[in-house]
């Protein structure tokens, strides 16, 4: 069972990484719309490499696409011959069949890459993060040394959602409703869990929303044994 993290004023120092391992898997994900991909900038900007895996995902699909439109029909093409991707999430979305017959042409390729680009920072002696909605389905799950899980409100999410996505409110909670499980998936892992609260808090400026993140970032880093490339950051 995975110790989870929370951060100041309730956090407890753990050893939770083995010291001689100097090259760390980080997983990085999170609630919808609660900016784990602004996190993952922050990652980045400490000298991190980042795999944003859902990224890799949609240029997958594209990749696929002769797969995708024998299985799911060519109406799921735009007028260029490319992936419409509202178009092949609306004929899979709430349809278990259907969205394991898209996982099984997409997944297995996804995780090659993912392997592949991993194995490659290794070599490099670089650790890294990976970055999916979906990360507890990634090839590289079983292999995390820690988990990063951001995290907000409600109606934090609720606004960042409406404003990013313009969809309607019913589509919106329906996306809500499907990450019902979603922390169970990862407390069921191996690596511990480091939570960011990535909340507007009454009488908190947007400026110290983003003082808090980085303070809780380094905190995570030094945590997983990864203090120098935040104390190399933190210089420039």
């Amino acid at each position: 069972m995975p110790n989870i993290n929370i951060g100041r004023p309730t956090f407890i120092i753990m050893d939770i990484m083995d010291e001689k391992k100097t090259v760390k898997i980080i997983g990085l994900t999170g609630y919808y719309c609660a900016g784990k991909n602004h996190i993952a900038r922050l990652l980045q900007a400490r000298g991190l490499a980042v795999l944003d895996v859902d990224k890799l995902g949609h240029e997958v699909i594209n990749e696929e696409r002769v797969h995708l439109a024998a299985r799911f029909g060519s109406d799921i093409l735009d007028e260029a011959g490319n992936v419409h991707r509202a178009r092949l999430g609306a004929k899979v979305f709430g349809k278990a069949v259907e969205l394991a017959a898209l996982e099984e042409i997409i997944h297995p390729v996804v995780n090659r890459r993912t392997l592949a680009w991993i194995a490659g920072e290794h070599r490099a002696g670089k650790s890294c993060v990976i970055n999916a909605a979906l990360l507890h389905r990634t090839a590289a799950f079983g292999s995390l040394d820690a988990i990063i899980l951001v995290q907000a409100g409600f109606l934090t999410r609720l606004f960042r959602a409406r404003k990013r996505d313009r969809l309607p409110l019913a589509v919106l909670l329906k996306r809500f409703s499907s990450q019902r499980e979603f922390r169970a998936q990862y407390s069921s892992g191996n690596a511990d869990i480091y939570k960011v609260e990535n909340s507007w808090r009454s009488g908190f400026t947007s400026k110290g929303l983003e003082a808090a993140l980085e303070n809780r970032i380094n905190e995570i880093l030094s945590l997983a044994g990864i203090g120098q490339v935040a104390n190399v950051a933190n210089k420039v």
